[in-house]
């Protein structure tokens, strides 16, 4: 088992996504750094932008995740709706 991960800058635009991505994926942990938010999750992380836009109160494009993007680990598999990382074994 491998652990994927994704990191944002820490600031108000990515409290809402850093709490939506923590909704779909229990399993996940969260390390909080000056200036760094970074999610940690075994296999694999998907990020519904229908959850972020729950978060957020409003429609929400997943192309707006880079913004506040810092690094990422793991395969992206992305489209409208979901994006996701993991590793393919």
């Amino acid at each position: 088992m491998s652990n994927v991960f994704i990191a944002f800058q820490a600031n108000e635009e990515s409290r809402p996504i850093v709490d939506a991505i923590i909704v779909d994926n229990p399993e996940a942990v969260v390390v909080y750094s000056p200036g760094l938010v970074k999610i940690d999750a075994p296999n694999r992380i998907v990020i519904n932008r229908e959850t972020i836009e729950e978060e957020v109160g409003r429609e929400y494009d997943l192309q707006e995740i880079h913004l506040n993007l810092v690094t990422l680990s793991g395969n992206i598999d992305e489209d409208d709706d979901q994006l996701t990382l993991s590793w393919n074994h």
